[in-house]
């Protein structure tokens, strides 16, 4: 009963912290911690699309790293491969989660590493919604979720 209560509140947190863009609402975004010399790293986010028509997230930027791009994670005759993407759909009323072993946001030529605890600014584009930058929330080295008790679903607008 304790935990259930406990996922029901962190939930609703999560709901509470979501920043909007146009019909475009980004929740639980988060990145894992890179060790020293790391030049990759990704990002993970949900996104729902509280609109009646179709958007899509067409790309990412952050000061830091060189290139913030979509990619997938695809397994391809027994191996797993990443493989650049134009965009990710969010269909109307639909939610598109970019989590590990799926589709992410990539982080190449890092300029520093991502240490846990730090909060990364995170310009999102879409093909409707007007851009909007977020922070980011860096988890523990090989995390498969955000940090509990961390804040890693809370993001900050600030376009």
């Amino acid at each position: 009963m304790r935990r259930l209560f406990l996922a029901m509140m962190l939930s609703l947190a999560a709901n509470a912290f979501a920043q909007s863009s146009g019909n475009i609402t980004v929740q639980s975004i988060w990145a894992r911690a890179t060790p020293p010399g790391a030049r990759s790293g990704a990002v993970y986010l949900t996104l729902r699309n509280q609109g009646t028509a179709d958007d899509q997230l067409t790309g990412a930027t952050t000061p830091v790293a060189a290139e913030a791009g979509l990619h997938a994670e695809i397994m391809e005759h027994g191996v797993m491969e990443m493989r650049p993407l134009a965009s990710v759909d969010i269909a109307p009323g639909g939610t598109a989660s970019l989590k590990p072993g799926g589709n992410h946001i990539m982080l190449m030529g890092l300029k520093r590493p991502l240490r846990r605890g730090d909060r990364i600014p995170l310009t999102l584009t879409f093909a409707h919604a007007p851009p909007l930058t977020v922070q980011v929330e860096v988890a523990r080295i090989g995390a498969s979720e955000p940090d509990a008790g961390g804040r890693s679903d809370t993001m900050k607008d600030m376009h």
